[in-house]
């Protein structure tokens, strides 16, 4: 006989060595219930539950990536999952990666409330300390544009913001902005990825043996202070608008009435639902104002008070949504979309760069609306499109303005270098106290759009996935069998930013070009397990009327068309 050593099929392999990371994570970990729950899971795999060993599997077979949006996903233990030892990895890897940019670096954090976010956010500011990065904490949740803020005006290498945005309840999530010559912008590449491999170098001991130090600051109140008074003083003439304001259970509205206050506004009747921080979101399973159903109760209470506007904060503030009163639709109110939005504020970024006789460019992302391309046109700016997110809008030179569709505005870039969606609902209430003092009404000011740059309609199918695999697979099909036409419409040109597209990096990303002014685009979700499509038209012909019909009648043409082509 050999005497050969008899070995595990692959599977239970695999099972044993995640059930040998589940026990050395347990070791480390300082969580109290992710300890617990870990131990329980353990004890169930190691009695044979093939399920709860698949799971293990699942959860210690590979690690939340970190990439250019941080670190994002649900919380519970292990590598794939947001919590204590995650966040302590992420902040020791941060903090050698800022250690070898520069001698003394200085970082500033933020957090939401989310569940742990407050946790995450000491845990980084002690193990920062304790590596030598001095850290300066926000005085209690505030919104994300706070923290962008505090990045630029304390001249920090550094910002970390806990939060996970519009994510679901189970989610959190760790964002990073550099500053210096990055200006207090997001990371990109090649950053994240040094970032990343900081961090898997500190994964390979316990988090046990790394150095902490409670003696880190927190900011003065006098920085809240400072948004307020730069952010208010957006508006010159403001108003006696009657409004609605909802936080959608997130951390606005504590900084979003004082700003509105400030700015000499009245105080909105407000959602009182959705009007604290609330982790468990229990009126909006997913607290984003794009989900149809998210903005009801902000309209109901806009019909009670005769409301003249909507105002929507995501959870951590960075984006807004305008509702405004529409007879046509069902109960009398509808979201303006993210580009209707953008379009109406990047001319108002225009007139107000005209006024200063200032240059500057307007900057979107690739599947934002043509329409602030026409705007700078017109008022001769320079225009650029970038790849989606605002780590690559808030980058371009001579930003005087810059929006995305999926309701991220920025309109006072020497402020703060991220979307904002406190500075956009000012500078929103801000149009209407403009057309107000001039007679006119949001309405006929949209008529004057189309006159002016003509018709831009544009919608959004977003289709979420239970298997990630799906998205792949459908991104493929789309580019072995391309369609020839999109609901009768030919298609002129097919680009391709899968490796590169002129001054684009290489993006998971198609755009269809259609006859007759319009056009699509698809991509997976960079944040949602969602495929994405953007349909845009355009109508520059007759009046502001029959352009409005015919960009709306050539856009639902092509929803249909898509909604088709999908499945």
């Amino acid at each position: 006989m050999s005497g050969a050593t008899p070995t595990l099929d692959p599977a239970a392999d695999a099972e044993e060595r995640a059930i040998a990371a589940a026990r050395a994570w347990v070791a480390q970990d300082p969580d109290d219930v992710t300890r617990a729950e870990l131990e329980q899971l353990i004890l169930a795999a190691e009695a044979g539950d093939p399920e709860v060993r698949k799971a293990l599997v699942a959860r210690f077979s590979g690690r939340l990536s970190f990439g250019t949006a941080g670190l994002r996903g649900e919380l519970g233990p292990g590598p794939q999952r947001m919590n204590r030892v995650l966040v302590a990895q992420a902040a020791a890897g941060l903090a050698a990666f800022l250690r070898v940019r520069e001698p003394h670096p200085s970082v500033v954090i933020g957090y939401d409330g989310r569940h742990n976010s407050d946790v995450f956010a000491r845990d980084t500011a002690e193990l920062m300390q304790g590596a030598g990065v001095r850290a300066t904490l926000l005085p209690r949740m505030l919104p994300t544009p706070v923290l962008a803020f505090a990045v630029r005006h304390l001249d920090a290498s550094a910002g970390v913001m806990v939060t996970a945005s519009h994510n679901p309840a189970a989610d959190n999530g760790y964002k990073v902005y550099l500053g210096g010559l990055d200006g207090g912008s997001q990371i990109v590449a090649p950053a994240d990825s040094e970032i990343e491999a900081h961090i898997l170098e500190v994964a390979a001991s316990p988090i046990t043996g790394l150095p902490r130090d409670t003696g880190y600051a927190t900011a003065d109140e006098s920085l809240v202070e400072e948004y307020v008074r730069r952010t208010a003083g957006l508006v010159s003439n403001p108003a006696a608008i009657r409004f609605v304001y909802t936080a959608m259970h997130g951390v606005g509205w504590e900084t979003a009435r004082r700003v509105f206050e400030a700015a000499g506004f009245p105080e909105p009747v407000t959602v009182t639902e959705q009007l604290e921080p609330d982790p468990t979101f229990p009126t909006a399973s997913f607290p984003n104002p794009e989900e149809p159903g998210a903005m009801d109760l902000a309209f109901a209470a806009a019909t009670r008070a005769d409301a003249q506007l909507v105002i929507a904060n995501d959870p951590d503030a960075d984006r807004v949504a305008v509702g405004i009163p529409d007879a046509s639709s069902a109960g009398g109110w509808r979201r303006l979309s993210g580009n209707e939005v953008g379009w109406l504020l990047g001319w108002r970024a225009a007139r107000r760069l005209e006024r200063k006789d200032r240059d500057g460019t307007l900057a979107c992302s690739v599947v934002s609306s043509p329409a602030l391309g026409e705007i700078a046109r017109k008022f001769r700016l320079d225009f650029t499109e970038t790849l989606t997110g605002f780590k690559w809008i808030s980058r371009v030179g001579g930003l005087g303005y810059g929006y995305e569709e999926a309701l991220g505005y920025l309109v006072d870039p020497d402020k703060v270098r991220d979307k904002d969606g406190i500075s956009a609902a000012v500078d929103v209430l801000g149009l209407l106290s403009e057309l107000s003092a001039n007679g006119q009404t949001l309405d006929q000011h949209r008529a004057e759009f189309a006159e002016k740059f003509g018709a831009f309609a544009s919608s959004q199918i977003s289709i979420r996935v239970s298997d990630l695999a799906e998205i792949s697979r459908a991104m493929a099909a789309l580019r072995f069998k391309p369609p020839a036409s999109i609901g009768g419409v030919r298609v002129l040109e097919i680009d391709d930013f899968a490796e590169g597209f002129g001054a684009f990096p290489p993006s998971d990303l198609l755009r269809f070009q259609l006859e007759g002014g319009g056009r699509v685009i698809v991509r997976p979700s960079g944040t949602e397990p969602k495929l994405k499509c953007y349909l845009d038209t355009w109508s520059t012909d007759g009046t502001a009327a029959e352009r409005t019909a015919a960009a709306e009648a050539m856009l639902a043409t092509l929803d249909a068309g898509m909604r088709e082509l999908l499945g």
